[in-house]
């Protein structure tokens, strides 16, 4: 059955634990990220992304620019990231403060823009000349994209449509190059596929969508556009001129159609799909599903952490091969497991499977959740799951950012990425069929439905696994939540009485009739027994090892709570979990869990034939999201069991 996403408008935070976070976007991570945005926090790595505007306004105007372009290519994109979670932000409640500060930035970008609808502070300031000769690298789409989905975002949530002009206009000028004086390009890194189908349906305009099935379609065919572009140009961003162009990294090795395997740059991978996925569901094209479900199984199956990342080496942020998932070098982008999300989310309105709606909760509650620190002010690139301060992180090239959060970095994209995912969660919870509700994330808050009525959730989920659903209107519709695999004692009743999951339960939904009253209660009771989580054998890293799970979350051991040493400890395999209670003031609210195991004592030489003496201990574990808020610190997620 296929369904439809509810706008976000549709959605009212309540008090649960992603209002938390939602409410610490609005009141500290959009005013933190703004600032550093427009220059103004000092000691922390310069943005200029406004500033970019400003010149390229002054550019177009024909004025003398005060000023030189800062950043990288794809500087503008934080900045429509940004505008996107402000947007959502304000369709939650009213903010002046807010308001006024998206309304000057759209105002900058309708100066920035050219006459033609060309939009881009890069090459407007930069590089006026050389506008669309470099798809492979300079993420002239990539940005049109983030700025037509901030647009999309502003529209809904405001209902003023400047900003969605602008970029129609701007969609009208990519139209005209792409589909009339260069059919065959496209863009190296994906993203305005996706949000040309959000365009198409913000202003109803069939030709945003007909150009979007044209990126799809037109990427990875032979002749092999990059390979064509890069004779044709005499300048490059990154790539040496005697590199071969690295399709896979591009997503352009073989015709969507033809892939099986999710290979290449992870963020680019997962943004592709979704475009493909919504396209196949728009469309019914029977080929476009097929190959989102061989690719879905691919990363799910073979190339994902327990934690939802994906993308395992910091060559090319990429996936390598099947279960080639290190611990201490993985990458695993924060903006890849956001991508994860938005895939299963279009998997989700394509076919509503069980199967998709947990891997979009994990992702969400592990690696997004912990790309972000406690106080909204730092943020993770890179996600590891094993930690020593002073080995790992510095073995793991590249990776700048590890073992503490940085307030800021050059590439930014991680940052407002997360503001803006957080602010629109309302959005991933519920999609609508033709007649039938379907409710795949459990968000305490508010839900008005497009049949007329509405639900209240009330939840402590995911520290408890308790959610109550209050009708607000009668219902004829069906109702279908989701029940996690890893429930493994799930309770579900209809005021009071307990349904019978087996005669419901169908692909992972439990699918209740109609005929539902104004104050019928729903009450749906997970099981969450910690437990322990086994990898596949066929991944190296995790041979010999455990790792502890609760309900959607993945626990960790941090030095801080383990004698500063997690390195020595190990899991009884005989031994037992217990969840402690809910601790309010720690780490922001957590339940934390405790194992029954073992601590190895140090030998005294660097290697000995004396087996080392080993000791009875409680080893003490935290959500994953959680790690890393306490200062230079080790962490393990997959422990050895003995």
């Amino acid at each position: 059955m296929r369904s439809k996403g509810l706008p976000v408008t549709a959605f009212k935070e309540g008090r649960g634990f992603l209002a938390q976070r939602q409410k610490l976007v609005r009141e500290t991570v959009l005013p933190y990220q703004y600032s550093i945005l427009n220059d103004q926090l000092s000691g922390v790595e310069k943005s200029h992304a406004i500033q970019n505007l400003r010149l390229a306004a002054q550019k177009v105007a024909g004025e003398e620019v005060q000023g030189e372009y800062y950043g990288m290519v794809f500087q503008d994109s934080d900045l429509a990231k940004w505008m996107e979670a402000a947007a959502y932000s304000l369709a939650e409640r009213e903010n002046p403060e807010l308001e006024a500060r998206l309304e000057e930035v759209i105002g900058l970008l309708e100066k920035a823009q050219h006459p033609d609808g060309y939009l881009n502070s890069y090459f407007t300031v930069k590089e006026p000349d050389k506008r669309w000769t470099n798809l492979q690298e300079a993420h002239e789409l990539y940005c049109a994209g983030h700025l037509m989905e901030a647009a999309c975002a502003h529209y809904e949530a405001t209902g003023k449509d400047r900003f969605l002009r602008i970029m129609e206009r701007n969609a009208d000028c990519i139209y005209q190059h792409f589909m009339e004086e260069c059919p065959r390009g496209y863009s190296g890194h994906p993203e305005i596929e996706l949000a040309l189908m959000r365009l198409y349906r913000a202003s109803g305009n069939e030709k945003y969508k007909e150009l979007a099935l044209h990126f799809v379609d037109v990427r990875g065919q032979e002749p092999h556009y990059f390979e064509e572009e890069k004779k044709r140009r005499d300048w490059i961003l990154w790539q040496r001129p005697e590199e071969p162009v690295e399709k896979e990294y591009t997503q352009s090795a073989k015709p969507v159609r033809e892939q099986k395997d999710a290979v290449g740059h992870a963020v680019r991978a997962v943004y592709l799909y979704t475009a493909m996925a919504d396209l196949a569901r728009e469309t019914g094209d029977p080929t476009l599903k097929a190959a989102c479900e061989t690719l879905w199984e691919s990363i799910t199956q073979r190339r994902m952490y327990v934690t939802g990342g994906i993308g395992s080496t910091v060559l090319g942020e990429a996936f390598t091969v099947d279960y080639d998932l290190p611990n201490d070098t993985v990458y695993a982008e924060t903006c890849a497991s956001i991508g994860l999300i938005f895939f299963a989310r279009k998997m989700l309105e394509l076919n509503p499977l069980g199967q998709h709606g947990d891997v979009m909760e994990l992702a969400l509650y592990n690696t997004v959740l912990a790309g972000m620190a406690l106080d909204g002010k730092r943020f993770f690139y890179v996600n590891p799951l094993e930690v020593a301060p002073g080995i790992s992180g510095e073995a793991a090239t590249q990776r700048h950012d590890l073992p503490q959060r940085p307030q800021w970095y050059a590439c930014a994209c991680c940052p407002p990425n997360v503001a803006r995912l957080l602010a629109s969660i309302g959005s991933y919870a519920y999609s609508a069929g033709e007649d039938a509700l379907l409710i795949h994330l459990y968000l305490d808050g508010h839900v008005d439905t497009p049949f007329g009525w509405g639900l209240d959730c009330v939840t402590g989920y995911p520290n408890n696994g308790k959610v109550t659903y209050t009708f607000t209107g009668g219902a004829r519709e069906t109702v279908a939540l989701r029940i996690p695999a890893w429930s493994g004692n799930t309770v579900l009743k209809h005021n009071g009485k307990t349904v019978d999951l087996a005669s419901v339960l169908r692909d992972g939904y439990a699918w209740l009739s109609g005929g539902f009253q104004e104050g019928d209660i729903l009450e749906l009771e997970l099981d969450m027994t910690p437990r322990k989580v086994y990898a596949s054998t066929r991944i190296p890293a995790d041979t010999g090892k455990a790792a502890v799970m609760r309900g959607p979350l993945v626990y960790c051991a941090e030095g801080v709570d383990n004698d500063g040493d997690v390195f020595s400890l190990s899991l009884d395999q005989n031994g037992g979990l217990s969840a402690g209670a809910f601790q309010p003031e720690f780490l922001g609210g957590v339940v934390p869990v405790a194992a029954e195991g073992w601590r190895t004592q140090p030998a005294e030489g660097l290697y000995t034939s004396q087996k080392p003496r080993r000791e009875r201990g409680e080893i003490r574990l935290i959500p994953y999201y959680a790690w890393g808020n306490r200062g230079l610190n080790q962490m393990r997620v997959w422990l050895p069991e003995n």
